[in-house]
């Protein structure tokens, strides 16, 4: 039987941060909540980064997860947008790390496949099949959605702690044996 691992998926933003955490057990996913953290877009690029990190540290010590992925961000054509998205995500990427998870990536087409099959899939198909695969879900905004998506795409690719384990140990004699 598996080993349960809960895990928390984390849809970047600067102004909707949504976060999901689900466990997985085997190929069973099971929800256990989801939400958002929001800035306001007057308030300083310094204040709106140290609400995310608060707000997601919280989150951790609420939810207790196992690990963590993230959604890598959707590059667009406004050069500022990009930069201050990619703090965002460094924020994100960096308050499960600070708690020990490991944390993984994900691109969006990727999150969109595993849900739903397609990677050109729409927010709303994606919010369909949250509910077939989740069913007691019951994410309030589109981002705590997606976060679920990244949750759900990472207990369908990560590997287990005995396998990554292996691996490093593989790796390591190989090294040694140079």
């Amino acid at each position: 039987m598996a080993t349960p691992v809960r895990i928390l998926g984390i849809d970047p933003g600067l102004r909707h941060t949504g976060w999901g955490v689900i466990t997985a057990e085997g190929s069973r996913l099971t929800y256990v909540a989801s939400g958002a953290i929001h800035t306001e877009a007057d308030t300083p690029l310094s204040e709106r980064l140290r609400v995310l990190h608060v707000g997601l540290s919280q989150v951790i010590e609420a939810e207790w997860p196992d690990e963590a992925a993230v959604e890598e961000t959707f590059v667009n054509s406004d050069p500022r947008g990009a930069l201050k998205l990619g703090q965002a995500r460094g924020i994100a990427m960096v308050v499960p790390a600070l708690a020990g998870l490991p944390v993984a990536e994900y691109p969006n087409n990727i999150v969109k496949k595993a849900v739903t099959g397609t990677g050109h899939a729409e927010k709303a198909q994606v919010a369909a099949m949250l509910k077939v695969l989740l069913p007691k879900s019951h994410a309030a905004t589109p981002d705590a959605a997606d976060a679920l998506a990244v949750a759900i795409t990472h207990a369908n690719h990560r590997r287990p702690a005995s396998v990554q384990a292996a691996i490093i140990r593989a790796v390591a004699a190989g090294t040694r044996a140079r």
